[in-house]
């Protein structure tokens, strides 16, 4: 992954849903890019396994459920005491439902909110005094589906498009404390996340005829975008949602003929 160009050392990174799919990605190249790098998800052996290989004393594996503010305040101020600082922190910790809105549960919907939009809304609240304090960043993982809809997905666009909202207004309230915020939207990506879309060449078709690239996203597609927004290159840019998408949303939505 080409993340030579980004130096982090002695940086501090806090990678929610850091153990499988696009934040194991994130979380590998922070960590090769010289940074110290905490990971939260609630599985403690997939975050083991996204750490194994770098030093103990630059990785921290800590399981929470980031949708419940308790556990997301003792989580954020945990790092602070291990490691001094907050320097950059990624929300990446994500839930996906599909499906017509008549037919998705009560259950199903507080599940999608709770994990895509507050868990946003407890990291976010503990983590930027702390970040005004290190003139650090939030980069949030937002989707190319929080900007427009999709069939199908009402209630899940709904979610990122409230992370893409979230991101621009926090932007505007703390940029004079030197904190930014920002966001990547990618498209589809393979990961474990979405794997009932398939992994065949006839079940990916529809999907990869929107794609100008040609090909689905691959979670290391991902962070080289996250790098360079948390890096001193992108010191000028707040309240963007940047797509890392093979130009998915420059379609208009025309049929690929």
């Amino acid at each position: 992954m080409p993340t030579a160009s980004f130096d982090f050392t002695g940086s501090v990174v806090l990678v929610t849903g850091g153990g499988t799919g696009i934040g194991r990605a994130i979380t590998r190249a922070f960590l090769d890019a010289g940074a110290t790098v905490a990971i939260t998800g609630r599985r403690p052996d997939r975050l083991a396994e996204a750490l194994e290989g770098y030093p103990g004393e630059r990785t921290a594996a800590l399981p929470a459920d980031v949708s419940d503010g308790s556990q997301v305040a003792a989580l954020v101020a945990d790092v602070v005491s291990r490691f001094g600082r907050l320097d950059v922190v990624v929300s990446n910790a994500a839930g996906y439902e599909t499906g017509p809105l008549t037919e998705l549960s009560d259950e199903a919907w507080e599940r999608l909110r709770a994990t895509n939009v507050d868990a946003f809304f407890h990291l976010a609240k503990a983590a930027l005094p702390h970040l005004a304090t290190s003139g650090g960043n939030l980069v949030a993982v937002s989707s190319v589906s929080g900007q427009r809809g999709d069939w199908g997905q009402a209630a899940y666009n709904a979610t990122k498009a409230a992370i893409d909202n979230f991101v621009r207004s926090l932007a505007l309230d703390w940029g004079a404390q030197g904190v930014r915020l920002n966001a990547v939207a990618p498209a589809l990506t393979l990961t474990e996340l979405t794997e009932g879309v398939g992994r065949d060449e006839a079940s990916l078709a529809p999907h990869v005829n929107r794609i100008p690239l040609g090909r689905p996203g691959e979670p290391t597609d991902i962070p080289p975008a996250v790098l360079f927004l948390a890096s001193d290159a992108a010191r000028y840019v707040t309240g963007a949602i940047l797509p890392v998408d093979g130009g998915t949303s420059a379609s208009t939505g025309q049929a690929h003929v």
